[in-house]
């Protein structure tokens, strides 16, 4: 096939931007893939598919095996067992250079001797492009990433975020076919990295890029995902929308990596309900299917609990001492004591006037029944 020239290396992409994750074209297979190193396991039966234009993250804590998956992608680890299908085709083995892949790290690996210009260009010499072509494809990419003017620098005469728009500008400007991201905002600083969520995030539906995208934090991952591939001890956990994980995770570990959580030892009663610690009864809408008598979990995101105000009303009431709050500006933390000394934590719009709760303070908190999730322990 004959290369794209000039813009069209980027524009390409645009007719792809519609619909954003629901393309039925299926841009990456990966299928029991596993990578042992002697006894030790780095990624074992991992099983994912990246559908054209989408944006599938990767999360999971250090050693997870999420690096390594994204490497086994990039043709730069072989996997010990399972295929990978890039574009319909068997890529298992097939040379990183063969793959029509492109990846942004986390320190930017730009050439620091180059120019911006030249270092966005690089690809495109190797590719044998002609130089008119190259310009007009160069000069678009900066504009896609809003830095038009700073093509003669070098590096190290821009800011941190500035590289990191050039390294997507450099990885973009040949249009590959999946563009993988290792924890690229890492080494930035917090304002700095929400900013570039959301400049990422814009370029993806902006140009249909369909991204594998790799990191540690949970809000990251939440605010710019159209799936969330959550891994743990080398072993996929759950696939889904950051909706999906938060509101509906299948185990324990899913629940407490994806936000803060409220978890409760508890035994499934008669007629459904739940006896928590302290013998404190609790109703939910769905009990998982579980049986009389069975050892459950039951898990209450912090949003969802309300510090009740006499005589208001519950379907979940628990009684206790508010034993600390803390100021977060719009938002207030609190955490409550119950009487056998278990510890919920709940979070509540600020009120100005600072009276609503108080340390040392009797409370009532509550809990709608739909709120609360039943895991089986692990």
């Amino acid at each position: 096939m004959a290369p794209l020239s000039g813009a069209a290396l980027i524009e390409n992409r645009s007719a792809n931007s519609e619909g954003v994750g629901t393309g039925t074209k299926i841009k990456l297979s990966i299928r029991s893939v596993g990578k042992s190193y002697g006894a030790v396991t780095a990624l074992a039966d991992a099983s994912l598919e990246l559908a054209e234009g989408e944006l599938l993250t990767l999360l999971g804590p250090s050693g997870s095996g999420k690096t390594t998956l994204l490497m086994m992608v990039a043709g730069l680890v072989p996997p010990t067992s399972g295929e990978v299908w890039i574009d319909g085709k068997l890529a298992t083995y097939t040379p990183p250079d063969k793959r029509d892949i492109g990846i942004v790290f986390q320190n930017y690996a730009l050439f620091p001797h180059l120019t911006v210009f030249e270092n966005i260009a690089f690809p495109l010499r190797m590719r044998r492009m002609r130089t008119a072509d190259i310009a007009s494809a160069v000069a678009r990419a900066l504009d896609i990433v809003q830095l038009p003017r700073v093509a003669e620098r070098v590096p190290r005469e821009l800011s941190g975020g500035q590289q990191q728009r050039i390294a997507l500008a450099r990885c973009m400007v040949y249009s590959p076919s999946i563009i993988l991201m290792d924890e690229p905002l890492g080494a930035l600083d917090r304002q700095l990295r929400d900013q570039m969520q959301l400049e990422i995030k814009s370029l993806h539906r902006r140009l249909g890029i369909t991204v594998l995208y790799v990191t540690h934090d949970q809000e990251e991952a939440m605010a710019m995902s159209d799936r969330i591939c959550l891994l743990n001890h080398g072993r996929i956990e759950q696939i889904g929308t950051p909706e999906d994980l938060y509101f509906s995770p299948r185990s324990l570990f899913a629940a407490e990596f994806l936000g803060e959580s409220n978890t409760l030892d508890a035994r499934v009663g008669d007629g459904g309900r739940l006896v928590g610690p302290g013998g404190l009864v609790m109703r939910v809408k769905d009990d998982g299917g579980t049986k009389p008598g069975e050892r459950v979990k039951l898990l209450v995101r912090p949003e969802r609990l309300h510090v009740l105000a006499d005589g208001e009303r519950a379907d979940n009431v628990a009684e206790g001492e508010l034993v600390e709050t803390v100021f977060a500006g719009g938002l207030t933390r609190y955490f409550v004591r119950l009487a056998d000394g278990v510890m919920l934590s709940g979070k509540e719009l600020t009120d100005q006037t600072g009276d609503r709760l108080r340390q040392g303070m009797p409370v009532r908190i509550g809990w709608r029944a739909e709120h609360a999730l039943v895991l089986r322990p692990e």
